[in-house]
């Protein structure tokens, strides 16, 4: 089988498979795959075995990260939660990674990992669990007055209903003063869980390139910020991928409140699921969050192979004291290493 290298920026091919393929997701899609070049200079290619000009029946997209601190390596696709190989047909996957094995790829890499939803291709292929989080997702197909009553009580119905004694304020969009609010929240969250923020042009990419697709959620209590979100959509599906908060109003109920205006916007417009994304298994305290909002939960697990003894995967967040560190530096200079250190990660 040959495989051909594609550039998904450029082809349109690309557009019209994710369009279509009924495994793609909002990480397969040109917006964002433009968010991660823009911010991070991170190089997008799609692997096929279309020929030029024939319709793309299948593709494996990857970004390349090239790093002193974590190796080289083929990510598909950097701070997604999961990324499925587009196929044609089942069994396909083993073609590729024989493809890369056999010294493909034009540069030479340390590892591949993919991030699939489904594991069952990946263990046909000798491909090595890496990591493991947990998938969650909210069924919207019920009524939604069934949905509400599957919340759980007290850390969902009881604080949506203070947030309207408390009359929050509510907005949704894409405007500047939107994100900046929202990346103020941001820090502020990112601080108490002592983690550099995400550089904030990786926000205002993602808005940029992905049009409506992207938007902002905030409430407000009497003018002042309280909580946001960060929405992504792809056909029937949004994907919850950000939310921030000042804990001094928490006991105000602002994000139960923001989460169930997603519900009910999402439920309006004909959105049949809400993705929760990944967390990681040792945060019992996000997993029983997400597990009172009444979702579904999967282990999600990432497989890659490696091509070269890498360095291992030095991760600046795993370390206790330089986390610790990291909570005490002021905004500004913990804002420039967020834009030094994400690249890095992937």
């Amino acid at each position: 089988m040959k495989i051909k290298i594609i550039d998904p920026l450029l082809d349109k091919r690309w557009d019209e498979l994710v369009a279509r393929h009924p495994k793609a997701s909002v990480f397969h899609q040109r917006g964002w795959l433009e968010g991660l070049a823009r911010t991070y200079g991170y190089e997008p290619s799609v692997l096929t075995t279309a020929a030029p000009g024939e319709a793309l029946k299948d593709g494996i997209a990857l970004c390349r990260i090239s790093s002193w601190v974590t190796g080289t390596r083929l990510v598909s696709l950097p701070f997604s939660d999961h990324c499925e190989p587009l196929l044609g047909e089942i069994g396909e996957l083993p073609n590729f990674i024989n493809w890369l094995r056999a010294g493909g790829a034009p540069k030479p890499f340390d590892y591949v990992e993919l991030r699939p939803l489904s594991v069952a291709d990946s263990l046909s292929c000798g491909l090595v669990p890496s990591s493991s989080y947990w998938y969650h997702e909210l069924d919207l197909t019920p009524r939604l007055e069934q949905i509400f009553q599957g919340m759980h009580n007290n850390s969902f119905k009881r604080k949506v209903r203070r947030a309207g004694r408390e009359r929050l304020s509510y907005e949704s969009g894409r405007s500047k003063k939107l994100l900046d609010e929202f990346y103020g929240l941001l820090r502020i969250t990112r601080q108490r869980h002592q983690l550099p923020p995400q550089p904030r042009a990786w926000f205002g990419n993602l808005l940029e390139s992905m049009g409506e697709k992207c938007q902002i959620r905030l409430t407000r209590k009497d003018g002042f910020a309280i909580a946001a979100m960060l929405t992504l959509q792809h056909r029937s599906c949004v994907v919850y991928k950000y939310g921030c908060s000042d804990e001094k109003f928490h006991s105000l109920g602002g994000m139960p409140f923001l989460f169930w205006k997603l519900v009910e916007e999402s439920k309006a417009a004909g959105i049949e699921k809400i993705d929760f994304g990944r967390t990681e298994l040792k945060n019992e305290g996000l997993i029983t969050f997400k597990d009172r909002l009444g979702t579904n939960r999967k282990l999600l697990t990432y497989h890659r192979f490696v091509n070269n003894p890498v360095r291992g995967r030095a991760n600046f967040f795993d370390s206790p004291r330089l986390r610790q560190f990291a909570s005490y530096l002021p905004k500004v200079i913990s804002s420039a290493a967020g834009r030094v250190l994400y690249r890095h990660i992937g």
